[in-house]
């Protein structure tokens, strides 16, 4: 028995989305050309890029379980990603792919079962765990969500979290 299995993993991963596409909301679209620093993605290429981030796994562990990855392979996916982020361009594109790209790889991390997480696949750089891989998706997105908070707080906007918190201390 393993205390975190695919259905935990879902319900995490839906936490971590929800709370991308509450910044994503909260930032207004005015501000979607914003970067924090030349040579950075701006806000919209951030959360697009987000969007279409768990593509590389939902090709590599749902569509076509690999038990090995190739850099081809994960050149392939890279490509197919960029493609289709660069066709978020509007405030409403970003958050409907978001929303329906994010429940889409939730219900397929919830059907995983643990024999499932726990294969080996082959890398280039040496062999993780389908979990380990799919553990990585949603670290992932935490790092460019706490990049998205510091560029709401840059924005003069208060992240929702930190309102949250400063509602219940009240």
């Amino acid at each position: 028995m393993t205390y975190y299995g695919g259905k935990e993993m879902a319900e995490s991963w839906r936490t971590v989305r929800k709370n991308t596409v509450q910044a994503a909301e909260d930032i207004p679209e005015d501000k979607y050309a914003f970067r924090a620093a030349p040579d950075t993605m701006s806000v919209a290429e951030l959360l697009a890029h987000l969007a279409s981030s768990p593509h590389w796994a939902h090709q590599c562990h749902f569509v076509d379980p690999k038990s090995k990855v190739s850099g081809e392979d994960f050149g392939k996916w890279m490509a197919e990603i960029t493609k289709f982020s660069s066709g978020l361009t509007t405030k409403a594109a970003i958050l409907d792919a978001l929303r329906t790209k994010g429940e889409s790889f939730a219900k397929e991390l919830e059907a995983m079962t643990d024999a499932q997480l726990g294969e080996r696949v082959g890398l280039p750089m040496g062999d993780k765990t389908r979990f380990e891989m799919l553990l990585g998706v949603k670290e992932h997105e935490m790092h460019h969500r706490a990049q998205l908070f510091l560029i709401e707080r840059m924005l003069g906007i208060v992240p929702h979290l930190t309102r949250a918190r400063q509602a219940a201390r009240a």
